[in-house]
């Protein structure tokens, strides 16, 4: 018989039936497999940063300015049998214009836009009197015509005069507060 030890037969980790065998290397690269994985690399990474957020600001949201001013409900002015209406009118829209945050441009416009028959016709008028280059009317214009036009002078300062003149006497407290705030 023979001796064991050494090498033979025994259970050792060779090449022997059943042993794990390393897979064979992959096919070389091409040049065209080479370029496709790098477009398509360049092309993850282009992705990856249009999905990150830029340091611009972000857009500016514009605002309805008409919209938030009907949303207020303003009065339409056609006419006024009493003078003093016309400015009650000028005080709402203007209060609805000053809450929708208007510039000049668009208090002009806006109001302008709440005229009816005869109080548009006025303004129509007062708007082709002026020059064609003349400049854009402003709101102090706009509601200087619109009470020239309405409320006449002298009744404007004998609303001042009243106003100067006003005491409580007999009047409640109420009421002297909204005759004060009436006249103001």
């Amino acid at each position: 018989m023979a001796a064991r030890g050494g090498r033979g037969r025994g259970r050792g980790r060779g090449r022997g039936h059943g042993a794990l065998v390393d897979p064979p290397p992959p096919p070389p690269v091409t040049i065209e497999q080479l370029m496709a994985m790098q477009a398509q690399l360049m092309q993850t990474v282009m992705d990856r940063l249009g999905e990150q957020p830029t340091g611009a600001p972000p857009p500016v949201q514009v605002r309805d300015k008409r919209g938030e001013f009907l949303k207020g409900r303003p009065p339409v002015f056609t006419h006024a049998s009493e003078p003093m209406e016309a400015d009650d009118w000028l005080r709402a829209v203007e209060k609805q214009l000053n809450i929708a945050q208007c510039n000049d441009l668009e208090k002009v416009l806006y109001a302008s836009g709440q005229l009816q028959g005869a109080a548009q016709d006025s303004w129509e008028s007062f708007q082709y009197g002026r020059p064609e280059n003349a400049p854009e009317i402003t709101w102090k214009e706009f509601t200087e015509s619109f009470r020239s036009y309405h409320i006449p002078e002298g009744l404007i300062e004998l609303k001042q005069e009243e106003f100067r003149a006003l005491k409580q006497g007999s009047m409640s407290v109420v009421e002297y507060r909204d005759k004060f705030a009436q006249l103001s």
